[in-house]
């Protein structure tokens, strides 16, 4: 096991950190290393809430930067001031990308290159961890996916985060930088925009809205809940080894289909609320991950699915107020 790095007295740049995974990385951080102050630089798109972290505005650990990863000075400024910098600002849903790649190419490509680029120059940052997906394997037909595996994305969304994984590691072997890639599986919780498929299915259930299903609903995912992902991301930035790649799996492989049916059970709505709808292009039939080398770090996931959905359904149940504050934004 890799040497643990102290966090005390540092400062840690989190990008996107108003984000879904990003708001539940900083409280946790927060919450596990008093001694560490954070920088959320976010630029606040449709899918980033400051809401996400009300409960944190005040502690005098944690300041909020409004801006854009691709403002070469903001960027710099920031870097100046943190030892580490954890890279979660991305564009995300896949149907987005379909309809219109440019952001995903601007944001997960060149706004990557703009953050390695300041990495170079600011020899005082000591860890950067870029968190990429488990899409950008492509379809699984045999056995799950390895880190030295190719890449081989479908989506634009997934050639656009592959992109940047690909610019993290040239920046270690070219210039010797700091720089550790996590690809993670889907990954569910509260606070989700609703537009990925679990929040959409809840908050459309509980409305008695329909769930629509591509296809015949048996494309598989692999689900992480969120608490468990930011304890991924954590073990990185204390222990990774520089120039790492590590997968982050959940280790639970589901049907879209048997997803629904699980939520609409959880609701105690009918399940003839499913309904299939044409399937979208280039949809991966299956993602399925090996993540041995961070459970050599220390970590493996705690929540099984049958626990995480029932907080996840809880929350949403509890905070239509919110979802439906933000669910105007979505397609």
């Amino acid at each position: 096991m890799s040497t643990e790095r102290s966090l005390d007295g540092k400062t840690v740049l989190v990008t996107g950190g108003a984000g879904f995974i990003g708001s539940h990385f900083v409280r946790l951080l927060l919450r596990r290393h008093k001694q560490t102050r954070i920088i959320n630089l976010d630029k606040l798109t449709y899918a980033g809430n400051l809401d996400n972290l009300s409960d944190v505005q005040e502690d005098p650990r944690y300041e909020f930067v409004m801006g854009d990863i691709r403002d070469r000075d903001l960027v710099r400024r920031l870097f100046a001031r943190v030892q580490a910098v954890v890279h979660f600002a991305a564009e995300t849903h896949v149907d987005r990308s379909i309809y219109d790649a440019g952001e995903f190419v601007l944001t997960n490509v060149h706004g990557t290159y703009i953050l390695l680029d300041a990495l170079r120059a600011f020899p005082g940052v000591e860890a950067f961890i870029h968190i990429s997906t488990d899409e950008v394997y492509g379809s699984r037909t045999g056995r799950a996916a390895r880190e030295t595996d190719p890449l081989l994305p479908s989506s634009p969304y997934a050639a656009s985060k592959a992109g940047g994984d690909h610019l993290a590691r040239a920046y270690h072997v070219t210039f010797g930088l700091p720089t550790v890639v996590l690809r993670p599986s889907n990954t569910y919780g509260p606070c989700q925009f609703p537009e990925k498929l679990i929040p959409r299915f809840l908050t459309n259930g509980l409305e008695g809205k329909t769930l629509p299903v591509f296809g015949d609903g048996l494309n598989v995912r692999d689900w992480l809940y969120v608490d468990d992902h930011a304890r991924a991301v954590e073990a990185a930035l204390l222990r990774a080894r520089a120039g790492s790649v590590y997968n982050v799996s959940g280790g639970c492989e589901l049907a879209n289909l048997d997803v629904a049916r699980r939520i609409l059970d959880a609701l105690d709505a009918p399940r003839d609320l499913i309904q299939f709808v044409p399937d979208r292009p280039g949809h991966d039939r299956r993602y399925a991950m090996d993540s041995g080398l961070i459970r050599a770090l220390g970590w493996e996931p705690e929540i099984l699915f049958a626990e995480g959905l029932k907080r996840t359904v809880r929350w949403y149940a509890a905070n239509k107020s919110w979802w439906r504050k933000v669910r105007t934004r979505s397609l």
